[in-house]
């Protein structure tokens, strides 16, 4: 059976954390798409640490990890993440293992990720300049290098092909000559540690993914698909043109691992008790006052892999809605909701308003639309239930009565609730 855990959100929803969680009842901790612009957060023995690509299981002892076909990844940053865990004790030689068919991200896709976004100007999409969006587009595109790649004896001349491709696109644009010589520069000082972590890489464990991951589940294994991102960015079905490279709700699963639907059990939907969203694009709930600042204070809203302060609004169940419905969400995981603990009064939108009518729909292009949000009031607890709640039992009530309100309009249990970043801070209802 694979279970799979997803962001319901616009990312950043405290997923590795709950991964790390839930390891323990797995065998396979797999992640099955996105790339090194995930930041999954979790604390080892009270020491921060930020995964980007390795899937969220890695810290436990007899738990194998695989990092999908559905995956792109970048050499570079896998290298100096895989140093960092190594350097806290653990062999990834014995529980990390790489598809063969997973894309990889070249210099040059970093290249074309900048230059895409300095030709919008005020239109960019607020990417993350890793290179993520053209990894994914000579993917789909069919002039992508994979993982498999690396170990072929012609690697360098299919390096040299695709870089010539995109050299070609990069002089296509209309560039002072000084930003054109910094992207030349920049790709010079990328190739240098490239080149190195392809030789780091050619030394881990690469398999056929999708045969090594149906041959532990045919022999009984437990598997939790590890998502990136969350569900608001799927390319397909998210705040589009505002959105991710790859599909990040739950169908994604089949494809970015390689295994049939009938495996699929649990769905797991992650949801901060707010929200928040980094880089551009349309949000509804957002909050620019000081309530806002308080959220991201209290939160401590930065990104994980950017340091991008986060934009901060309340709960937006018109969105979740939506997310649950299209990943099949079976239970919820609500994170962060000691944040509002600072608050007398917090809110959930629970509908939309638009050219003066309600509706619970997400439209087809929000980003283009006047959306004002129709709350729902719930008095604060004031509490510090980070402190002192050690059970569900224990949250104070109006907390409780946020939950359920949470659980009767989505129609799916909130089945455990964080109110901390520890381990033990995670309640089962």
């Amino acid at each position: 059976m694979v279970d799979v855990l997803l962001g319901l959100q616009w990312g950043d929803e405290g997923k590795g954390k709950i991964v790390d969680y839930f390891a323990g009842n797995y065998d396979i901790i797999a992640r099955f798409q996105g790339g090194p612009n995930a930041g999954h957060t979790l604390y080892i023995d009270g020491q921060k640490v930020v995964l980007h690509t390795i899937p969220s299981g890695v810290f436990h002892k007899n738990i194998i990890n695989l990092i999908g076909n559905g995956v792109v990844l970048d050499p570079v940053t896998f290298k100096k993440e895989c140093d960092k865990i190594t350097a806290l004790g653990v062999d990834l030689k014995a529980n990390l293992f790489i598809a063969e068919r997973t894309h990889v991200i070249v210099p040059t896709h970093r290249a074309l990720d900048k230059a895409s976004e300095i030709s919008k100007g005020a239109d960019k999409i607020g990417s993350t300049l890793k290179g993520i969006g053209p990894a994914y587009m000579d993917k789909t595109g069919r002039n992508g290098l994979r993982v498999g790649d690396v170990m072929r004896a012609d690697f360098q001349e299919r390096y040299a092909k695709l870089k010539a491709k995109h050299e070609h696109l990069l002089a296509g644009y209309d560039f002072a000559a000084e930003v054109k010589a910094e992207i030349a520069n920049d790709i010079a000082e990328w190739e240098a540690e490239f080149f190195q972590a392809v030789e780091f890489l050619r030394g881990m464990n690469i398999v056929n993914g999708e045969y090594f991951l149906n041959d532990y589940l045919k022999a009984g294994k437990k598997v939790l698909a590890e998502g990136a991102q969350g569900s608001m960015l799927d390319v397909d079905f998210g705040t589009y043109p505002f959105v991710t490279s790859s599909n990040t709700i739950s169908a994604g699963v089949c494809s970015g691992l390689g295994i049939a639907p009938s495996w699929v059990k649990e769905v797991i939907g992650v949801t901060k008790a707010y929200c928040t969203r980094v880089g551009s694009g349309p949000f509804p709930t957002e909050l620019h006052d000081a309530v806002g600042e308080k959220l991201r204070k209290e939160g401590n809203e930065f990104g994980a892999t950017t340091g991008r302060p986060r934009r901060c609004g309340w709960i937006d169940l018109v969105a979740l809605n939506y997310t649950c419905m299209l990943s099949g969400v079976t239970q919820l995981v609500m994170t962060k909701s000691d944040v509002l603990d600072v608050f007398e009064e917090v809110y959930a939108c629970t509908a939309y308003e638009i050219d003066g009518k309600q509706t619970k729909a997400m439209p087809f292009q929000i980003n283009d639309l006047d959306v004002t949000p129709i709350w729902e009031k719930y008095k604060g607890w004031s509490d510090e239930t980070a402190a002192k709640s050690n059970t569900f039992s224990e949250l104070p009530g109006e907390m409780k009565t946020f939950v359920k309100a949470v659980e009767t309009y989505l129609g799916v249990p909130v089945k455990y609730v964080s109110n901390g970043p520890g381990r033990d801070q995670i309640l089962p209802q």
